[in-house]
């Protein structure tokens, strides 16, 4: 067995009650989110379409389809291809309305995109794994391995982020001045939380961890690149205000990384390839999101 195909058939210490951890801590996080969301962020959609559509092509048909010639190109083992093509499916993460504000982006913008494509993932995350994992032969070789059961995958997506949404925006709306004031303690701990968590199932998993992150250290920056770019540029071919192309860049180079692990556990049980992919992403965008902002913070906007 090659050193390529180990990465696959490594075994991850993850139980049904990690998973149950995890699950939670995501859908905490989406609630402390849902909480500063208002009814605006979607019916902006009617009112000034344009920007908004543009983001979300860019998120689940442009940074897809770059994904798989990515995929097709680089020729990883079937895990990681996997974990790529999953990561680039899954909704914008939750921080990138913070990046996009400190990059002096459209934090409106931001927001409207993560809470529409938070949504629309319920579908979309599911059919875009499907759709472009299918032209990577050895891909379809991996999923023909899993049951994967679609209705399944639909429901946990609900579960750990529109229904906490649903619940985080209706109690915003009844209760405004109790969400303001429990809102950002509750995000800032909810983070807090998860990134703990995630620190122990790396520390569980140390040896596996430090033996295989260099085979996608490479490949997770080159990916998450090409997300911010395609972004950009995407939103620059159209001639979108200079705020909006960054927010769109930070938008779909920003991944939900922490359902991706959701769905990597509950769906394919911990396939080594996928979940290492995952979960340096979840590292790696964090650190890209956070130069990128902090070089725009320092650039004046110029009027386009």
């Amino acid at each position: 067995m090659s050193l390529e195909q180990s990465l696959d058939h490594v075994v991850l210490n993850f139980n049904k009650d990690s998973l149950l951890v995890l699950n939670i801590c995501l859908a905490f996080i989406m609630f402390g989110v849902a909480l500063k969301l208002k009814l605006e962020n979607f019916t902006r959609l009617i009112k000034t379409p344009g920007p908004i559509l543009v983001g979300l092509f860019a998120q689940f048909v442009l940074l897809p389809a770059f994904t798989c010639l990515l995929v097709i190109w680089l020729s990883p083992p079937a895990g990681v291809a996997l974990g790529m093509v999953l990561v680039a499916a899954c909704p914008g993460g939750n921080v990138s309305n913070f990046f996009s504000m400190r990059a002096q982006g459209n934090v409106e913008l931001s927001v409207s995109i993560t809470a529409i494509s938070t949504v629309l993932c319920v579908f979309m995350t599911p059919f875009n794994l499907a759709f472009w994992s299918s032209f990577y032969p050895p891909a379809v070789a991996a999923l023909q391995d899993v049951d994967l059961n679609l209705f399944h995958l639909i429901l946990t997506i609900t579960w750990v982020l529109l229904i906490p949404m649903f619940i985080g925006m209706l109690l915003s709306r009844k209760n405004p001045k109790l969400s303001d004031k429990i809102g950002p303690p509750i995000r800032k701990f909810s983070v807090v939380i998860f990134g703990l968590f995630i620190v122990v199932a790396l520390a569980a998993n140390i040896e596996h961890f430090l033996q295989h992150i260099h085979r996608v250290i490479f490949i997770v920056a080159l990916h998450n690149g090409i997300a911010l770019t395609t972004g950009y540029f995407m939103a620059g071919s159209v001639r979108l205000p200079l705020a909006d192309r960054r927010s769109i860049s930070i938008e779909t180079g920003i991944q939900n990384s922490g359902l991706g692990l959701v769905l990597i556990f509950d769906f394919f049980e911990g396939l080594g390839g996928m979940a290492i992919v995952a979960a340096w992403w979840g590292v790696w965008h964090l650190v890209s999101g956070l130069l990128l902002s902090f070089y725009w913070s320092r650039k004046k906007l110029v009027c386009t």
